[in-house]
């Protein structure tokens, strides 16, 4: 499963890379006259501006794979850190983090997510923080869990003894430890990041100059006659089946990492 998972990533990460090269027209350009069905020209048709979907399809594996590696990133990078000072200092830090970190996991994430980005704007740089603050509670928690369990052992203890800032304890300590839960948590993540991206785009809440799988959707959703005829088969099936794919394939790495992620995987 965790290999499944690798190449199902790493061929949706090839083909944002490769976009430039893949993609036959330009996603934004005229290629042919408006609802075209598939053909020797078109593979996925075009819509009803006449763009080709085939290269929209491809350059939103781009949008997706860039929004999916920076929100999590971000979101894994504040979480951890929140948690390991929040472990290593205790008292009065531990007290005031923990309950931040209460309050984020309350706030509904979703209409959350929506309210924010509606006000802010819908650049791609404030769908990436707002996908990042959702997410970094979790990985907080899990990250202080560790962190109290590892406080104890006597190197991090000697460490800390000998003058070792909470820094170098969590960069030299904590973090080798606490590594494949961030990864796991990482790689949840960031499918979970795919999936909002393309939610805000589609209910036309992304950066409406950006091409994604998302507003894709959105554009195709806006055709009244997208399901009274067989355009669905080749405007809506695609990115909707790209977005699927890649969240499994993520979803995959994680379930192959969960016997690196869980001690306790080994015992039962």
């Amino acid at each position: 499963m965790l290999w499944a998972g690798v190449g199902i990533v790493a061929t949706v990460a090839l083909v944002a890379l490769l976009a430039p090269l893949l993609a036959p027209y330009d996603p934004r350009a005229i290629a042919g006259p408006p609802l075209r069905s598939p053909s020797a020209e078109h593979l996925l048709g075009t819509n009803d501006s006449g763009q080709d979907i085939l290269s929209q399809l491809i350059w939103g594996a781009r949008s997706s794979t860039v929004v999916a590696g920076l929100s999590a990133c971000l979101a894994v990078a504040v979480g951890a850190l929140v948690g390991a000072l929040a472990g290593l200092r205790r008292g009065l830090t531990d007290i005031v983090a923990m309950r931040i970190t209460d309050l984020a996991l309350a706030l509904p994430a979703l209409p959350l997510l929506i309210l924010v980005v509606a006000f802010a704007g819908s650049s791609r740089t404030t769908v990436v923080l707002v996908i990042a603050f959702a997410g970094w509670p979790a990985t907080a928690r899990i990250v202080r869990s560790q962190t109290l369990a590892l406080a104890g052992h006597g190197y991090v203890q000697a460490a800390r003894g000998f003058g070792g800032g909470p820094l170098y304890v969590i960069r030299r300590h904590v973090l080798p430890a606490a590594g494949p839960l961030v990864a796991a948590n990482l790689v949840y993540w960031a499918a979970t990041a795919i999936v909002l991206q393309a939610g805000l785009a589609f209910l036309g809440l992304g950066d409406p100059t950006e091409i994604s799988w998302g507003a894709l959707l959105n554009r195709a959703l806006e055709h009244q006659g997208v399901y009274l005829t067989s355009q669905w088969t080749w405007w809506v099936l695609p990115p909707g089946l790209a977005i699927t794919l890649a969240a499994v394939g993520l979803a995959f790495i994680g379930f192959g990492l969960e016997p690196r992620a869980n001690p306790r995987w080994e015992r039962t």
